[in-house]
């Protein structure tokens, strides 16, 4: 029982997949992303939760399939739980496959009885013609259990008055969860010590001449068999229960249409993309850049210097309005299908694909994983590394991460694409779809190379989980990628982009001799980027770029409209134009693809890096390797087309 005026910490833990951060939220009314697919959370997230009419502080641990601690997930999970903070321990578990789940609650009923099951699921479990007897279920492991339907809201209110009531008691007196071999349960008698910390001592001290090895193994098959009794007696499972997954999943996971498959349905992401941000993001440029006069005269009205004036709208304003009108159609579309895609359970069916190329680049399998986190955004997607156990696997898959297209480089890509090389919609699909293929060809080599020099050593193996395919939320995915990923994104692009607009306005209107600091400083980097095939205004939009990737399409268009005028430029074809006039050609556009795609991180990946590896020598590699990638393509692109004569 909580002490007076102490606020009661539950502690909500559960394998990775099972529904675990859609619980946290829907008890916190917090927005955590959730996805269909492993290793979503690697690190603990607190909210606060409504308990019988008093505040609960929740926190979510990260997913584990076990506490035999390993990965950082599962040492954090243990170390939360094995301290005591934890008044109450909600652990949720996949009705569709309990026995499974039951694996992680035994090992948590030894470390405590104050638990309560939260049987999550249920509404794929009754589509499936699963039938679990829950008092049977709750008889057996010696804990209340509710079922729940998280998604939809079922159970939770149960779920709440239970914890409540085990918050407001002492915890039941119950028999071991788990009986191991005479050997291991004698040891533990003569520890004299609670069961978990008989347990804790005797993997550093086997009992009977063991190794550790053999003790782990006794007592996982120990809880497995325990876990494999209690789904037997408690669980009805029809032989059909997993049929339609099957079926499909012979057809997505097959070698001859998987691949084909997956990067057909990522093709129509990228189109449906192109084709509904064209005429949005032409009406937002037309009237975002439409209102720089009135804007003007407004601040003149209200008395501004002119200087001041012309700084505020020819300089932050334009840019503001070429970020919004340029970036957020294609990203309100983008973010939304994608998510689609990943809570339809799909993502987990692209690592498995790629397993295999990993392994032979001498890299986790994990690693697609944190790749396709980085697609969203490589800051997260470095922090999910931490679900890769070796120490060297998880280094390589840092230092890889950056070459997976973020958010923030999409929009580039995908006007790139359409603009300079396929001239419609459909084509830019394929051929962006080609980059990102590129993208995932170029991480497994730079993974291979450094597997084979500075981080030699054999790949490790794996579980992975295939989730059940499940109908997509499709309101609450819009909703939620809509509010947690455009909006975020163009926020933090619109915050820093327009300052960034004040400055380059300022570095085109400040003169040092005849020149413009703007124009000393592009005539400065000219000569070294006509190198690799690109230009002063290119090389200096990618070096005031780093604080966020998106910032570079609207520095490139404020690069050359230094002695020009914005207007127009949210049309799409308009900003094309723009870029042709200033001497852009096909040569030019492909080494500005290959450099969107290879060069440095922005300072927030750069950030993450260094609080991951708590090495300064591996952010600064962070930072070289992907930088001397690209310009190596670049100088490779720029010779080749320079010996065909392709301008």
């Amino acid at each position: 029982m909580s002490a007076p005026g102490h606020t009661p910490v539950v502690a909500l833990a559960g394998d990775p997949n099972v529904g675990k951060s859609t619980v946290f939220n829907a008890l916190t009314g917090s927005r955590q992303h959730t996805g269909n697919w492993s290793g979503k959370t690697v690190s603990n997230a607190y909210g606060t939760m409504r308990c019988g009419g008093a505040a609960v502080t929740l926190v979510d641990l990260p997913g584990s399939y076990s506490l035999r601690a390993r990965s950082a997930e599962e040492q954090a999970a243990r170390r939360f739980l094995a301290s005591g903070e934890a008044d109450v321990t909600i652990l949720v578990a996949d009705a569709t496959c309990l026995e499974r789940s039951l694996l992680l609650v035994l090992q948590v009923l030894e470390l405590t009885s104050r638990v309560v099951l939260c049987l999550n699921l249920m509404d794929e479990a009754r589509k499936k013609q699963i039938g679990i007897d829950v008092p049977a279920l709750a008889h057996a492991l010696g804990v209340p259990v509710v079922p729940c339907a998280a998604r939809q809201g079922e159970g939770l209110s149960a779920l709440t008055d239970t914890v409540h009531r085990v918050l407001s008691g002492d915890a039941p007196d119950r028999p071991a969860a788990v009986r191991y071999p005479d050997a291991i349960e004698n040891a533990i008698a003569r520890a004299g010590l609670s069961r978990a910390a008989a347990l804790e001592a005797l993997r550093c001290d086997p009992p009977g001449g063991m190794t550790a090895e053999q003790l782990d193994d006794l007592l996982t098959a120990a809880v497995a068999h325990r876990a494999a009794q209690i789904a037997g007696a408690c669980v009805q499972m029809p032989a059909a229960a997993c049929a339609r997954d099957r079926r499909i999943d012979r057809i997505v996971l097959s070698r001859r249409w998987g691949v084909p498959l997956l990067l057909a349905l990522l093709a129509g992401t990228f189109y449906l993309t192109l084709v509904g941000a064209n005429a949005p993001s032409a009406w937002l440029g037309a009237h975002l850049l439409g209102a720089t006069d009135w804007l003007a005269h407004g601040l003149a009205a209200l008395g501004l210097p002119p200087f001041v004036v012309a700084l505020l709208t020819d300089g932050l304003w334009r840019v503001l309005a070429t970020v919004v009108s340029v970036m957020l159609p294609p990203m309100a579309i983008f973010f939304p299908l994608f998510t689609l895609l990943e809570d339809a359970g799909l993502l987990p069916r692209i690592a498995f694909q790629l397993d295999h190329a990993f392994q032979r680049a001498h890299a986790c399998g994990k690693q697609c994983l944190c790749m396709c986190m980085g697609f969203g955004c490589n800051a997260c997607g470095v922090t999910g590394c931490r679900i890769i156990d070796s120490p060297r696997e998880r280094l390589i898959a840092v230092l890889t991460n950056v070459f997976a297209p973020c958010n923030g480089r999409f929009p580039l890509l995908l006007f790139l694409c359409t603009a300079f090389f396929a001239g419609n919609a459909a084509g830019g699909a394929l051929l962006l779809t080609g980059v990102v293929a590129g993208s995932v060809a170029l991480t497994l080599a730079v993974s291979r190379l450094l597997s084979a020099t500075v981080l030699r050593g054999v790949p490790s193996s794996f579980t992975l989980e295939l989730p059940p395919y499940r109908a997509p939320q499709v309101g609450r995915v819009i909703v939620r990628s809509v509010c947690d990923r455009t909006l975020f994104v163009l926020g933090r692009a619109a915050a820093v982009a327009a300052p960034a607009g004040a400055l380059i306005w300022l570095l085109a209107n400040c003169t040092v001799g005849e020149m413009t600091v703007f124009a000393r400083l592009t005539a400065a980097l000219d000569p070294l980027a006509r190198v690799f095939g690109l230009d002063g205004v290119i090389a200096l939009a990618f070096v005031l770029g780093f604080p966020a990737n998106e910032l570079v399409m609207p520095l490139i268009v404020m690069g050359y409209l230094c002695t020009g005028t914005l207007t127009g430029v949210g049309d799409l074809g308009a900003f094309h134009a723009l870029l042709v006039a200033n001497g852009w050609t096909l040569c030019t556009a492909l080494c500005v693809l290959l450099f969107t795609v290879a060069h440095w991180p922005c300072s927030t990946t750069c950030l993450t890096i260094w609080k991951e590896t708590h090495s300064v020598k591996w952010t600064l590699t962070a930072v070289l390797l992907p930088t001397a990638c690209g310009l190596a393509l670049c100088l490779a692109a720029h010779g080749l087309c320079t010996l065909l004569g392709i301008g």
